[in-house]
């Protein structure tokens, strides 16, 4: 770490409001020159919103904003790349067609009389690049690169702007092992040149390794900062009960077996050309049998193919005895769920309520000769707002405006009203803060407590 201490950006007592809903309270938050500083906090305390302010998507109602002591005022993105502020969203914009020199380059061509200097632009590109000792060559095509190569153009975008203050934003959630421990190579190379990093992940596990500082917010409310040259260095259990609010070592931990019931799914010699070959397994009722193996491994196909998004090349599946249906719809309806890893394009319609989102697998339970009712498929919604806790308890509210927690507690929560038999669920807790993690990991368990046969990927 660099020893100057001195403060790069300075938040004072920022405020921010939605409908009349106080999102940010009065936020003290500061990163000096040259540090990893990591934001945390459960989903909905307001971390996403201090980013937009900072990087000039969201105006603030109420604070100042401080670069290198100096009073600044953010209103757009422009504002914030001029104060020396990039962003490295999990999202990556790069363009696969050019090469690593032209993404970076893009909108900051040099040309002579009307010609691009593809050259001297390569040797701008590659001198950066050589800086810090990040492993491209200027003249690659992006479409070659891995994803975490990719990820490193999209820094680079932020460098060659002269940015003092990188933001990464989940940038390890679709990394292997691997590439994520050469991305923390990278971040460590920027530090010790002097760049800041404001870094969010719910990976809590990076977020020791990586950290100068840890600042925490609940609630909207600043409610700790933690030091790792403070005395005791910073301490996990200190960090996540300022997170939540309580230990959640405290909670009772409840003790699994394997399930000793009847067999609820048989797979025998199952492949999927491409994708995994050979597969047998065997679940039970109240069981939550776990699936593991690196990024490419087949885990995702495995359990779409079991379900029936995804084809089968050999093999067979058994679901209570009775060879599985290629049919989705009938799949669902014998008692069987899926819950996919995205949430957001296949777990839930974000403009639809709790109540709409909650019966789209089970139209049949709150209707009659295909009539809706509005009192059943409320009766319903609520049942499942209390099972999963909710926040807030409202059936008309909008998914779109949940955070990410409460969004994948719907997902789950939809299926547990559903009354599974064989629950199949892809990544259940990407995403999501420490908090929901663990209510969402005893809803499963709850689930596999009352017969329910879980295959869980992670």
């Amino acid at each position: 770490m660099a020893e100057n201490k001195e403060i790069l950006l300075r938040c004072s007592k920022i405020v921010k409001e939605f409908s009349g809903n106080r999102v940010l309270d009065q936020v003290d938050f500061d990163i000096r020159k040259g540090e990893v500083h990591s934001l945390c906090g459960e989903n909905g305390a307001g971390k996403s919103t201090l980013i937009k302010i900072i990087s000039g998507i969201y105006p603030k109602d109420d604070g100042v904003i401080y670069i290198n002591g100096n009073p600044v005022d953010i209103h757009s993105r422009q504002d914030s790349t001029a104060n020396g502020i990039a962003v490295v969203y999990q999202e990556l914009s790069v363009m696969t067609t050019l090469t690593v020199a032209e993404n970076i380059m893009a909108g900051k061509e040099l040309t002579k009389f009307g010609f691009l200097q593809k050259k001297q632009m390569n040797r701008r590109v590659q001198d950066l690049i050589d800086k810090y000792d990040l492993g491209l060559k200027a003249t690659q095509r992006v479409a070659e690169l891995s994803t975490a190569g990719r990820q490193v153009v999209e820094i680079l975008k932020a460098l060659i702007t002269d940015a003092s203050l990188i933001i990464m934003d989940e940038p390890t959630a679709s990394l292997s092992y691997k590439e994520s421990e050469a991305l923390f190579k990278i971040i460590r190379s920027l530090r010790d040149n002097g760049v800041s990093i404001l870094y969010i992940s719910h990976r809590l596990d990076e977020v020791y390794m990586l950290s100068d500082r840890i600042t925490v917010l609940r609630d909207g409310k600043l409610v700790g900062v933690f030091d790792k040259e403070a005395e005791g260095g910073i301490k996990p259990d200190e960090v996540i009960q300022a997170m939540v609010g309580k230990s959640l070592s405290t909670e009772r931990q409840k003790e699994l077996t394997p399930g000793s019931g009847k067999v609820v799914l048989d797979v025998r010699h199952l492949s999927h050309r491409g994708y995994f070959n050979d597969i047998s397994l065997q679940v039970h009722e109240g069981e939550i049998l776990g699936i593991g193996g690196l990024v490419g491994a087949g885990r995702t196909e495995l359990l779409r193919s079991i379900f029936g998004v995804d084809p089968v090349t050999a093999g067979e599946v058994t679901y209570l005895d009775q060879p599985i249906s290629r049919s989705i719809r009938q799949n669902i309806k014998s008692g069987i769920g899926f819950i996919s890893e995205d949430r957001r394009s296949e777990g839930f319609v974000p403009q639809l309520s709790v109540e709409q989102n909650a019966e789209m697998i089970n139209f049949g339970a709150v209707s009659s000769f295909g009539v809706l009712s509005k009192a059943k498929e409320r009766a319903r919604a609520k049942k499942m707002i209390e099972e999963v806790n909710l926040h807030p308890a409202d059936p008309k509210y909008k998914v779109a405006n949940f955070s990410g927690g409460n969004q994948q507690k719907i997902v789950v929560g939809k299926w547990l009203i559903h009354n599974c038999k064989l629950l199949l669920i892809d990544e259940p807790t990407v995403g999501v803060d420490v908090g929901a993690k663990s209510e969402i990991y005893k809803i499963i368990e709850d689930m596999a407590a009352n017969g329910a046969a879980v295959i869980i990927r992670q």
